[in-house]
């Protein structure tokens, strides 16, 4: 039986990659803090990843995969010192936005990176992200798999940003909605499913190299229309220029009082990195209309006027399109 542990487990992600090593047969630990379960069929072992014998429990036994996704440093660098040598295969699971360069399009894995993050730096997710690929990399030469993601969606996302979407569609039913220019802009997501299969197919193979995880470049407008379809929106779709949106304290991207997706005209190359080695390695993607009405059913049952930590309340929305219609 393959031996799996994942280094976390009882989040989102990671939580998915544990319960597709499950589905597969696979003997799966999960080490995390403890104060979330981890899921059914696996062991799950309390430690801190920050002290000292963090790895004690887990660390002198042979493991067939090893899946990292922290981006603390620190995390990164101690569990490939304590476990490494006892790993078959290794895959971390960094991010696209090591990359330096946002405003070149069709970024491939060969791309400039950002520098690595040092000790007593000030937290820089992607700059965080290249030092944690350091540290695997060199320890783990011919055992490595260092998976890229971009914008990761589907049910149960916490970021609140690509539910936004649809969300808003579904709440505001025949009533406007707020949307940026979008013209010459463009979105790429990987569905959390398509993911977790990915990273379990990789290391089934034992694969190694570096990987960008993420779907083909879609304009913008389409995206929306396809989530006003999901939802049956019928109401009108306001676009405001970036100026405007701006001055009227609507931000880019993600976070309070954003509209997600919407990215800085400088970032055009942000969400058109190249996935031909994620294809190449077996890479799949479900339609973005099944990842739509999935989206849609959790957002319904989480609520779709909850409070969220990306995008515009309804109020917020309203009292914008007040000032431009």
């Amino acid at each position: 039986m393959t031996s799996v542990l994942v280094l976390g487990g009882t989040g989102w992600l990671s939580g998915h990659v544990a319960r597709r090593w499950i589905a597969d047969g696979a003997d799966v630990t999960c080490l995390a803090r403890g104060g979330r379960p981890a899921p059914e069929g696996a062991r799950l072992v309390v430690a801190d990843r920050g002290e000292p014998d963090a790895y004690s429990a887990v660390a002198g036994q042979p493991w067939d995969e090893v899946v990292d996704i922290s981006s603390d440093v620190g995390f990164v660098a101690s569990a490939v010192a304590e476990l490494a040598d006892s790993a078959e295969h290794w895959t971390y699971v960094s991010s696209l936005s090591v990359y330096a360069d946002s405003d070149v399009e069709g970024v491939d894995e060969s791309g400039a990176l950002l520098e690595p993050a040092r000790a007593g730096d000030e937290y820089d997710y992607g700059r965080a992200k290249v030092a944690a690929e350091a540290s695997a990399r060199s320890a783990l030469t011919d055992r490595a798999a260092i998976v890229r993601p971009g914008l990761i969606v589907g049910p149960g996302d916490p970021s609140d940003r690509f539910g936004y979407w649809v969300s808003r569609f579904a709440l505001a039913g025949d009533e406007p909605v707020l949307a940026p220019e979008t013209l010459g802009r463009s979105a790429q997501i990987i569905d959390v499913r398509d993911l977790a299969a990915f990273l379990v197919g990789l290391a089934a193979d034992r694969w190694t190299g570096i990987a960008n995880a993420i779907g083909d470049p879609l304009p913008l407008a389409d995206v929306l229309d396809d989530a006003r379809a999901a939802a049956a929106h019928t109401g009108d779709l306001v676009a405001a220029d970036d100026a405007w949106l701006l001055a009227h304290d609507v931000r880019h991207w993600m976070g309070p009082r954003s509209l997600p997706l919407w990215l800085p005209p400088d970032m055009h190359g942000f969400s058109t990195r190249s996935n031909a080695v994620y294809r190449n390695a077996g890479g799949a993607f479900r339609p973005l209309a099944e990842t739509l009405r999935d989206t849609l059913a959790d957002e319904r049952e989480r609520g779709l006027d909850r409070e969220r930590r990306s995008g515009l309340s309804r109020d917020e929305e309203l009292a914008v399109l007040a000032d431009l219609l």
